[in-house]
């Protein structure tokens, strides 16, 4: 239950907007186009069986995997919890 000037559907509209924002970001950052033979960073190959699972594909699964470990340190919600707003 909210209180105060906030609506009842108010924490579930933020909820949904942070998802809507992360589903919006992830589209974004898909690859597009023909998918690479060998992987832009390293230059090692690309199995058959990865380029035909991720159509678009640029980085090997190694390279792919520290990019999200990357990505993943660097989220922030920019919204800000309601501990952080309180103090």
């Amino acid at each position: 239950m909210a209180g105060g000037w906030t609506s009842d559907t108010s924490v579930q509209d933020q909820i949904d907007a942070t998802v809507e924002d992360a589903i919006k970001r992830a589209r974004s950052q898909m690859a597009r186009g023909p998918g690479l033979t060998h992987c832009e960073d390293c230059d090692a190959p690309i199995p058959e069986a990865r380029r035909k699972a991720v159509p678009g594909v640029r980085l090997c699964i190694a390279c792919q995997e520290a990019e999200d470990g990357q990505q993943a340190a660097n989220g922030f919600n920019r919204r800000g919890s309601k501990d952080s707003q309180l103090r």
